[in-house]
Parts: structure tokens; sequence; C-alpha cells
């Protein structure tokens, strides 16, 4: 009895500490990471680093990789590597960079040509096949990187032909290139010629080969940008720049086909608009799109029959040139790079409604790539 007196004496008097075990939180959630890719015309250097708490905050980590014009980033499927579109154009040509990831800094690993001037899109299978799409250059790259992240020199490049309906359709303009994820088949999107392209890889002889059905035609002067896969991998979201819009494309007998399209501006918007990028959440429900010149995201429920959009409403992104923006990880959140003005904002989203609430925002120079 003695001895309880004296240690509640001495806990009085001095305070008890408990173990460290009681006190921390248990499976307290850590920060999400991302990647940011910049032109690096004016204040950017290269490649960024961020963090996204638990609640939404952004912080800033630092500069990861000095290189021109990372405007584009992918990872490999083991998140052991990324690879950066270099968007130039020297002699003709664009370049991929290839960076060990590592925990405080990305490690140079090797550099090849894209094939094309200005590449502006790179997309990596799990067999490390990656396809880029060149902008300027009309056309696709095809490359391969080994285990280690090394990039072997350019394997083939598919050249596009053909022309829209507007000014910036005068010629073929590869705006991104993508893996189907239910079949062994890439859909390269063309805003030049206004068309999506349909294509495999013959690995025995590493080159792009056209499937039968070869183009789907976009509406005239749509300026086909980026599409988003549906989680039933059947549905696919295809976003026109030109006259933003998104189509639902649908394939019917091996056969590709648009079954509608909706406008991602409200009806009484009449300003200077172009839209830029395209993502679906995890569960198939909301699709998002960013609008510049609207400044806004517009938000879509998916019907679950069908597949059409419904519109649910507009966020402001509180910024100027909403180019590229991605749902983190566990979805819960939204981050939006603002490539004029020099920010990057958080929303939370409602996985209910996925409606947008404003949480953070953070300085980036010159922001136009969200990789987490």
């Amino acid at each position: 009895m003695k001895k309880i007196l004296l240690l509640l004496t001495l806990c009085i008097s001095f305070g008890c500490k408990t173990s460290k075990k009681e006190t921390e939180p248990k499976n307290e959630p850590k920060n999400m990471t991302f990647y940011v890719g910049t032109y690096t015309k004016k204040d950017s250097k290269g490649i960024y680093k961020y963090a996204l708490s638990s609640v939404g905050k952004l912080s800033k980590i630092g500069l990861m990789a000095e290189t021109v014009n990372p405007s584009f980033l992918a990872k490999s499927k083991n998140n052991k590597t990324l690879f950066a579109v270099g968007e130039t154009d020297i002699n003709g040509t664009g370049f991929i960079s290839s960076f060990k990831i590592e925990k405080d800094t990305l490690e140079f690993i090797s550099k090849a040509e894209t094939g094309g001037a200005n590449p502006c899109f790179v997309a990596v299978n799990t067999n490390n096949y990656m396809v880029t799409a060149n902008y300027s250059g009309g056309n696709v790259g095809l490359l391969k990187a080994d285990n280690s992240g090394k990039l072997m020199p350019l394997l083939f490049v598919q050249q596009h032909s053909g022309k829209g309906t507007t000014k910036r359709q005068q010629s073929p303009h590869a705006h991104s290139a993508w893996f189907h994820p239910n079949k062994k088949e890439i859909i390269s999107v063309d805003l030049g010629t206004n068309e999506l392209w349909f294509s495999k890889i013959n690995t025995t002889k590493n080159k792009l080969v056209f499937t039968k059905q070869k183009k789907l035609k976009m509406a005239d002067g749509a300026g086909p940008r980026h599409l988003t896969f549906h989680p039933n991998k059947k549905w696919i979201y295809v976003l026109n720049e030109l006259n933003n819009t998104i189509s639902l494309v649908k394939e019917k007998d091996s056969t590709y086909f648009i079954e509608n399209t909706v406008s991602t501006l409200p009806k009484n918007f009449t300003d200077n608009s172009k839209a830029a990028d395209i993502h679906i959440s995890d569960d198939g429900k909301f699709v998002y799109a960013s609008n510049r010149g609207h400044n806004s995201i517009a938000i879509f429920e998916v019907n679950p029959e069908n597949g059409n959009l419904k519109t649910v409403g507009y966020k402001d992104v509180l910024g100027d040139n909403p180019r590229n923006f991605s749902l983190s990880p566990d979805n819960k959140f939204l981050v939006v790079a603002n490539q004029d003005t020099n920010n990057i904002i958080s929303f939370k989203r409602d996985t209910a409604t996925g409606k947008l609430t404003f949480i953070n925002e953070v300085f980036a120079p010159t922001p136009v790539c969200i990789l987490f």
C-alpha cells in the first residue's frame, strides 16, 4: 500500500509518462506524394515533388530532377522508374528521359529520341513498352525500357496523315496515346486529323501495326485530346479540346462507334475556352474534365446502365489554364495544376455527389502535369 501511495505522489509531483505506443495514434495516414511536370521557359527547372496530407493540405518537397520541358510524366508499373517527355523540337524530334525513383530525388538513367517534334504525352504498359504522342510531328513513337529503366533506342514511328476542318487541324497533331486496359491495343488521339487511331504492337518486329478498323472520326472540329476508360473497360470517354465536349465511345462486333456527346461548358458561357484533361473516379460513378478559359472542373455523373453523362456542376479552379489534374490514389481529393497562375489547388471530393470543395493552394512554377 505504501508503494502505491509513493507512486501516486511521484506522478502528481513530476507527471507520469505513458508509453510511446499508448500515445501514438494507430494507423496514422501518411502524406501522399506526387510529381509535377512543368514548362521550363520561365522559373521552373524541371520535375518537382509535392505532398498531399490526409486532410488535403499541399506542401512542396522540392526539385527532383533538372530537365527541359517535362510536360508529361508516367511511371513504370512497378513504380521504380519515372519517364518524362522533353517537349522540344531539336532537329525534328523531342526526347524522353527515364529516372530511377528514389525517396529524396530522381536519379537520371537514360534518354532517347521520340521520333517526332514536341512530344506531349507518354504511356507505359506492363512490359515496359511505351508510346509517345509527338504533337508537332503528328506521329506516335514506340519505345521500350529494360527492367532497370534504361531506354532502348527508338523502335518505331507511326506517322499519321490527314487533316480536320479548323485552323488547328491543317496537319496531324498526335496529342495522346493509350494502352487499352482490356485489350492488346493502343488508341492514339490525334487532334489534327480529328480521329482516334487504333494499333497493336508486333512484338516480333517491335513496330506498331494498324488494326482492321484503323480509325474513328470524331465530329467536325471536335479536336480530340485525351481520354479515360471506365472501370468496366467497355466505355471510353474522349475529351475533345476544340469544341469542348466529351464523347462516349463504345464497341460492338469489334468496331468502335460514338454513342453520344455532351458539352463540358455551361450553356450560357460564350467566351473562348479549350478542354484539357479528363479523369474518372475508381468507382466509375463520376467523370471530371478541365476547362481552360472557363477555368473550371466540369463534373458529370455516370449512368451505370448505359454510361451516359449527366452534368452535376462546375468548380472554379482558382487559377488560369488548368492544363492537367489528377485524383489522389484514395480518390478523396482532386488536385489541379494551373499553368498560367503558377499554382496547384486541392479539392475534397464528395464521393456520394461528386462535388468538390476547396481545401488548399500551393505555389508551383508553370505546372502542367500531376502524377501520383
